[in-house]
């Protein structure tokens, strides 16, 4: 919620087998392309969030949409007090202010489409169900929250990013990693009373889905399926369903000396084992020790969760190059549509798109090889 997203590469990564783990694993084999190390010797270093300046442009029509969502906002909170604009896209608004003594982001929805109307909604429940039942990770406390005109408050808690992009362009230190996973686990070991949270993913038609949109073999959606009838069974006796985040991005993990924050709980609720650890898997493309870790920690507790963490895994890899493979579309289309002779300073963008795609794709074919694996041995 508090860091914007940009894409970017990693190297490739090879499946091996462990001994003594059960089911295979990813781990990292070879070492990154040439032209991955040109992109990333063009990179310019990342830097935090931008001090608060008290100036806020509401001039034009951007301008008249933060003035309505600062309308939005002091409908239910009047004390609050904007300072600086934080994201402002066509979906929405984040701006950060003051309520007496007490720093706060507002999120005001701009895009009313039933999608991210509902999305905001979620949210907003999560925040309210987390007053009542405290989740035993660090969260936002709720100041003020209206479902109805999609507009939410929280405090802004202090602390660093974990990572500034959705993919880190390179491996976070390894204390922040284990920072993360730590909180992560934490939380996907939570029970939460019943009734509290829904499940916000349909397994069964997000298959069902990618495979209609050209992204999922008839084989891959075979396998997925059969994986799945074996992990329902499973549950009947033991129960499989997990608490999890929904999102378990870097970028959504404050790290402060109070201990990590989790922010951005809008796709939060009950999945699969292995939801978030999929998540982090996939993000962390330049930490095959990390990855490696997150494989033994979703394997440990027996085949049906390594079966279960594997079937994350596709969707998790399937949507992300779905969403690059629109952006580097996207690239494209503006790269040619510029006037002859015209700069276009998103080249180097475009290239890290392709680059991330390019492992993603990669990725995926390990995770296939390993849920056929896994389906192999039923």
């Amino acid at each position: 919620m508090y860091a914007a997203s940009s894409s970017v590469s990693a190297p490739p990564r090879s499946l091996r087998s462990r001994p003594g783990v059960g089911g295979p694993y990813l781990d990292s084999a070879r070492p990154a392309s040439p032209a991955l190390a040109t992109a990333r010797a063009r990179r310019v270093p990342g830097v935090g969030a931008p001090p608060l300046s008290g100036k806020i442009d509401l001039s034009g029509p951007q301008g008249a949409q933060l003035r309505t969502a600062i309308a939005s906002v002091h409908r239910i909170c009047p004390e609050f007090s904007p300072v600086q604009v934080l994201r402002h896209n066509g979906r929405s608004v984040l701006i950060v202010g003051t309520t007496g003594r007490t720093t706060a982001v507002a999120k005001c929805l701009i895009d009313r489409s039933p999608v991210w109307s509902e999305r905001i909604r979620h949210e907003i429940a999560a925040y309210r169900s987390f007053v009542r039942h405290r989740p035993p990770v660090r969260v936002p406390r709720l100041i003020a929250a209206d479902p109805d005109n999609c507009t939410l408050v929280i405090e802004r808690t202090p602390g660093r990013v974990a990572a500034l992009q959705r993919h880190p362009r390179e491996a976070p230190p390894r204390g922040d990693i284990r920072t993360a996973l730590g909180a992560i686990c934490r939380l996907n070991a939570w029970r939460p009373p019943a009734g509290t949270f829904v499940a916000p993913l349909d397994y069964a038609e997000r298959i069902a889905r990618f495979h209609d949109l050209g992204l999922l073999t008839d084989r891959d959606m075979g396998d997925l399926q059969k994986l799945l009838h074996d992990i329902a069974h499973a549950a009947g006796r033991q129960g499989m369903g997990q608490f999890c985040h929904g999102d378990a991005l870097l970028s959504n993990i404050l790290l402060s000396p109070a201990g990590p924050v989790l922010v951005d709980w809008e796709h939060a609720g009950w999945y699969l084992p292995g939801y978030d650890l999929a998540t982090l898997w996939t993000v962390l493309g330049d930490a095959p020790d990390a990855r490696r870790q997150i494989s033994q920690i979703a394997q440990s507790a027996g085949p049906a969760s390594r079966d279960a963490f594997l079937v994350n895994l596709m969707l998790v890899l399937t949507r992300e190059i779905r969403r690059y493979e629109t952006a580097v579309q996207r690239s494209m289309h503006e790269a040619t549509s510029a006037a002859p002779g015209a700069a276009h300073p998103g080249t180097s963008s475009g290239e890290e798109q392709r680059l991330l795609l390019r492992r993603l794709h990669d990725d995926c074919q390990l995770a296939r090889r390993a849920v056929r694996a896994a389906v192999g041995t039923r």
